[in-house]
C-alpha cells in the first residue's frame, strides 16, 4: 500500500508539469518559469525519493507543488502586476 501511494504521488506530481507549470508562460515572466520549474524540478526529486522509500509522503508532493504555483501565480498577479 505504501508503495502504491508513493507511485501516485509521483504520477500526481508528473501531471502538474503540462497543465500548470509550462502554461505559466502564458502570465509570467521569463525569470518567475525559470525559478517555477526549479522547484517543480526539486519537488520532482522528493518524489522520486519518495518512491525508492516507498513513502506515503509521495503524496503530499503533488499537494505542495499545486499549492506553490497557486501561491507564485497570484502573489505575481497581485504585487508584480502579471496578467494574462
Amino acid at each position: 500500500m505504501r508503495t502504491v501511494a508513493s507511485w501516485l504521488g509521483l504520477a500526481g506530481h508528473l501531471g502538474t508539469l503540462v497543465p500548470f507549470y509550462a502554461a505559466s508562460g502564458l502570465m509570467a515572466p521569463l525569470w518567475a518559469i525559470v525559478v517555477l520549474l526549479a522547484v517543480w524540478a526539486a519537488l520532482l526529486a522528493a518524489a522520486v525519493q519518495a518512491v525508492r522509500a516507498s513513502s506515503p509522503w509521495g503524496l503530499l508532493v503533488p499537494v505542495v507543488s499545486l499549492a506553490f504555483w497557486w501561491a507564485a501565480m497570484s502573489a505575481g498577479e497581485a504585487f508584480l502586476g502579471w496578467t494574462a
